[in-house]
C-alpha cells in the first residue's frame, strides 16, 4: 500500500514537472514565433500567378526578403531572379531601405474619384499643392524596382526585346508582351458590346490612338519613369472631344488656379462599361487620379485586388 501511495505521488509530481516544462516551451515557442507573412505578398502571388515569390525573415532587420523569380520571356522555361526587400509594400533593394519613406506603397486604395462639387476649401489647397512642381519633384514615388524587374525594363534597349507591335479596336499600338492577353481580353469583350449598344459602338468609332509603348519620364517629377515606359500603360486618345477636359495638366495650361474644379460632366470619359471591363482585366484608370487622366488605363492588377 505505501508503494501504491509513493508510485501515485510521483506520477503526479511529474504530470505536474510535465505542464510546467510544456509551459515554458510554449512560452518560449511565443517568444520566438516569427511574425506572420504580409497578408498583401499573397496578392501578388494571384496577381502574377507566373511569378514565383518566396519570403524570409530576418530578425536583425525586422522584414521580410522577397526572392523573386519570372519567367525571361512569358511562357519560356529560362527565369530571372531578384531579391528585394518587403518594406512595409514597397518592394526595395537593401540599399534603399534606409530611404524606404521617399516611396509609396505599390498597393494603395483604388477608388472613384471624388465629385469637385463636393470639395471643400481645404481639400482644394491640398490639390493644388500636390500638382505643384516642386512637389511633383520632391515627393513621395512609385518605387519601380519590382517592375524593373518583371518588366525587364533597366534601360530603353533591353525593354524593347519585350515589346509587341500590336493592334487595339483597330488602332496600332506596341505594348509589353506581358499584357497581350489580358489587352485582348478587354478588346474582344469591347466589340461584342458595341454589336448591341449604340454607345459602345460610338465610342469605338470616334476612337483616334491608342498609344501605349513609349520611353519616357514623367512631366514635372525629376526623371520618374512613366508606366508608358513599361509598354504597360494605355492611352486611348479620341477624335473630338467635343470641348471636354482630358488631361489635368491640359486643362491647368488654361485654368492654373482651379483645373481640379472642373465638373465630371465637363470631362471626357470612357463609357462605363469600358471602364468596368478595363478594371474586370487588371487596369486601373487615371480618371480616377485627383490628378485625372481620363484617356489612360494601366496595368496593375495587384491594386485592384487589393480593393
Amino acid at each position: 500500500m505505501t508503494g501504491t501511495f509513493f508510485a501515485i505521488k510521483n506520477v503526479k509530481k511529474q504530470n505536474e514537472l510535465n505542464s510546467i516544462f510544456a509551459e515554458k516551451i510554449s512560452d518560449l515557442a511565443e517568444e520566438n514565433k516569427l511574425p506572420d507573412e504580409p497578408v498583401q505578398l499573397e496578392i501578388f502571388r494571384k496577381s502574377y500567378p507566373d511569378v514565383f515569390f518566396e519570403s524570409f525573415y530576418d530578425e536583425e532587420k525586422n522584414d521580410w526578403l522577397v526572392k523573386i523569380s519570372a519567367p525571361i520571356f512569358p511562357g519560356k522555361e529560362e527565369k530571372k531572379q531578384t531579391e528585394l526587400w518587403w518594406a512595409e509594400g514597397r518592394l526595395l533593394p537593401e540599399d534603399e531601405l534606409e530611404n524606404k519613406n521617399e516611396y509609396w506603397k505599390l498597393i494603395y486604395q483604388y477608388s472613384k474619384l471624388k465629385d469637385p462639387k463636393e470639395m471643400n476649401a481645404e481639400e482644394i489647397e491640398e490639390v493644388r499643392n500636390f500638382s505643384s512642381s516642386k512637389n511633383r519633384q520632391t515627393s513621395q514615388g512609385t518605387p519601380m524596382f519590382f517592375f524593373d524587374f518583371l518588366y525587364t525594363a533597366k534601360s530603353k534597349v533591353i525593354i524593347e526585346d519585350h515589346i509587341a507591335y500590336s493592334t487595339f479596336l483597330g488602332k496600332p499600338t506596341k505594348i509589353h508582351e506581358r499584357i497581350k492577353t489580358p489587352l485582348l481580353n478587354v478588346e474582344k469583350r469591347i466589340l461584342k458590346l458595341a454589336d448591341d449598344d449604340p454607345e459602345i459602338d460610338g465610342f469605338v468609332k470616334n476612337l483616334k490612338s491608342a498609344d501605349a509603348y513609349n520611353w519616357r519620364v514623367i512631366e514635372g517629377t525629376g526623371g520618374r519613369k512613366s508606366f508608358h515606359s513599361y509598354g504597360i500603360a494605355v492611352d486611348l486618345i479620341p477624335k473630338r472631344l467635343y470641348g471636354k477636359a482630358i488631361f489635368w495638366s491640359w486643362t491647368r495650361d488654361k485654368d492654373p488656379k482651379n483645373w481640379m474644379l472642373t465638373p465630371l460632366e465637363k470631362r471626357w470619359m470612357p463609357p462605363q462599361k469600358v471602364i468596368d471591363i478595363f478594371e474586370d482585366e487588371g487596369f486601373i484608370w487615371g480618371g480616377n487620379w485627383i490628378i485625372f487622366d481620363n484617356m489612360h488605363f494601366e496595368y496593375h492588377p495587384e491594386i485592384l485586388a487589393g480593393m
